[in-house]
């Protein structure tokens, strides 16, 4: 199936070819916390870059650059998601 090797191979260039994986256990939490990063905020290029889960609503554009932004550590560090602050 050609979506499950992309997904594979993305998770590993991402993920998994980056990081120590130390047993079962630890590969299934990292990989859970992926999936969700994966699902509900990486940008898809099919999806206007918005993610699977997004709302199918447009979301205002951002007027104010200057907007301060909060930055969140994914996977110990490796991957981080940005949002704005309240």
């Amino acid at each position: 199936n050609a979506y499950a090797e992309r997904w594979v191979r993305t998770a590993r260039a991402e993920v998994t070819g980056r990081m120590l994986i130390t047993g079962p256990g630890h590969l299934r939490a990292v990989l859970d916390e992926y999936v969700a990063h994966y699902n509900q905020h990486r940008p898809h290029r099919a999806r206007n870059l918005r993610p699977p889960d997004a709302d199918d609503i447009a979301t205002a554009p951002v007027t104010d650059l200057a907007a301060r932004m909060r930055r969140r550590k994914i996977i110990g560090g490796l991957i981080h998601e940005y949002e704005r602050a309240a």
